[in-house]
């Protein structure tokens, strides 16, 4: 609502009246009344919550959905009439696959399984130059070279395909660039893997082999500017702006919240009793970035604070984010990350274990006053090299580096686009992405071309922050608004979901 309209309300209804029904906060100079720019969208969204999980693409989670085997024991999963049908694993994918294996289904007692190999040149040999069967001799992680081609289904990942039968979800969302996790974290925030300088033993070495070439991180190097950083690992600093630098600028409140950052030596075991670390630093972007890091992980200074500047510096471990959100403070935007054990990655994660922190946090979502002017954004970081049919030619951006590119041969990337930068070719792996909303279209399948940093450029437009610059991949982002129906009243509609079967809670 604008300005003028808002004063004209005031004098109708009351200060007092409005902020009570609106949640809105005001200063006054004189005759002067200022907005709280969280409210001053461009949407009927007022909050954005990110929950951004690890290693998973969208062939091994939705490559069947909606048909699931159900055997006996595991959750049933039966699709809504009418459900849309998605790009997924066809007949001929599943019993005469281009590569070495056909893909297999994984039970739900096979939810750990081992890692697979994720890198920037990996990825890029794996698609071949988009004929997508070079999977096994090149992604694939421990003893079992088949497990590269394996997928779940919604017997396993129930929860998720009880979202996509509610809300909307996108079956041609891709990471930005190839690689793991660093990568997409970082594109995710600036769009902007570029401008990276490389630490080893604290001191300045530029490029770090795996890690970054050409001043673009690649790899996994811990963050700079994070104290909790293992100082044995190479480590990487960032130049330019993310979107933190633009919500502040816009005194927008936002907030990056993860799992262990308050207790960087806290622990849990997943459901197979393996340990782990609660937090991973470089599963931190905001971290890489001096102007938006909190070396020390200092709490906030109070509640209210949360979301606003102070010693935390927007950077907060996850109790945070419900102590603010509780209290009817939750930032505009907000990014969560749930610990180690809880965030879908394989090895040391697994999807039941990934489930149980989206439908807790989801549940709980839901039963704020805030849930009605709020979006949920499911998405990931890289693909962790799992198979995927699927690869967005020609590249939004190409990549010439001899050392590191491979897609359609040795140094062969495609020719850079988005400036002269080299290692940020891309798109990359298709990953899934789903909102979670009153606002999100129902039961829908969006086809739209959209990447991480369409999330990105979804919160720019919102709050009309403007771009990164510099070459991002913001610019030439695709919308994620045909995932939303904006011109009708939100539905007043909840699904709550068992963290532990993924499947709807019944009304008593």
């Amino acid at each position: 609502m604008k300005e003028t309209a808002m004063k004209k309300l005031f004098s109708v209804m009351g200060i007092a009246a409005l902020c009570s029904t609106m949640a809105c906060s005001t200063t006054h100079a004189g005759n002067n009344t200022q907005v709280n720019p969280d409210l001053d969208t461009k949407t009927p969204i007022k909050h954005v919550v990110v929950l951004f999980g690890e290693n998973v693409s969208f062939d091994h989670y939705f490559g069947t959905y909606p048909h699931a085997k159900n055997p006996d024991g595991e959750p049933k999963f039966t699709a809504k009439p009418n459900t849309p049908s998605v790009n997924g694993l066809s007949k001929e994918l599943l019993t005469n696959n281009p590569n070495q294996f056909n893909p297999k289904r994984l039970s739900r007692a096979q939810a750990v399984t081992d890692d697979m190999d994720h890198e920037y040149t990996a990825e890029q040999k794996a698609f071949n130059g988009g004929k997508m069967d070079k999977f096994v001799e090149n992604t694939s992680g421990g003893t079992d070279k088949s497990l590269v081609m394996d997928y779940y289904d919604g017997n396993t990942v129930t929860g998720l395909w009880n979202y996509a039968q509610n809300y909307a979800m996108s079956d041609n969302s891709f990471n930005t660039t190839f690689g793991p996790s660093t990568p997409g974290a970082l594109n995710l925030i600036s769009g902007q893997t570029h401008g990276g300088t490389g630490f080893v033993n604290g001191v300045k070495v530029g490029d770090i082999e795996e890690n970054i070439a050409n001043g673009s991180v690649i790899g996994d190097p811990d963050p700079h500017y994070d104290n909790a950083s293992n100082t044995k690992r190479a480590q990487a600093a960032m130049d330019g702006k993310n979107v933190g630098d633009l919500l502040n600028k816009k005194s927008v409140t936002w907030g990056w919240f993860q799992g262990g950052f308050r207790d960087t030596t806290a622990k849990h075991a997943n459901i197979a009793g393996q340990y782990s670390t609660d937090y991973n630093p470089h599963h931190e972007p905001f971290q890489y970035y001096k102007s938006t890091a909190n070396p020390d992980h200092l709490p906030p200074s109070s509640v209210e604070k949360i979301g606003h500047n102070d010693q935390a510096n927007h950077q907060y471990d996850l109790e945070d984010f419900w102590k603010a959100a509780d209290k009817g403070n939750m930032p505009a935007v907000s990014f969560l990350k749930a610990a180690n054990y809880q965030d879908g990655h394989a090895g040391y994660s697994d999807p039941l274990d990934e489930q149980h922190f989206i439908v807790n946090t989801i549940n709980h979502l839901q039963k704020l006053p805030d849930w009605k002017q709020t979006a949920v954004v499911l998405a990931y970081d890289d693909s962790d090299g799992w198979y995927d049919h699927v690869m967005h030619n020609p590249l939004v951006n190409g990549s010439d580096d001899l050392k590191t590119d491979a897609l359609y041969g040795p140094g062969d990337a495609g020719k850079p686009r988005l400036g002269s930068y080299k290692d940020r070719a891309g798109f990359g792996p298709r990953l899934p992405l789903l909102v979670i909303s009153p606002y999100a279209k129902k039961n829908f399948v969006d086809h739209s071309l959209t990447d991480q940093t369409s999330i990105l450029r979804f919160i720019e437009d919102n709050w009309s922050l403007g771009k990164i610059g510099d070459y991002s991949f913001d610019s030439v982002a695709g919308s994620m608004e045909n995932m939303f129906d904006l011109n009708h009243a939100p539905s007043d509609k909840k699904l709550f979901l068992d963290p532990e079967t993924g499947q709807p809670i019944k009304k008593k």
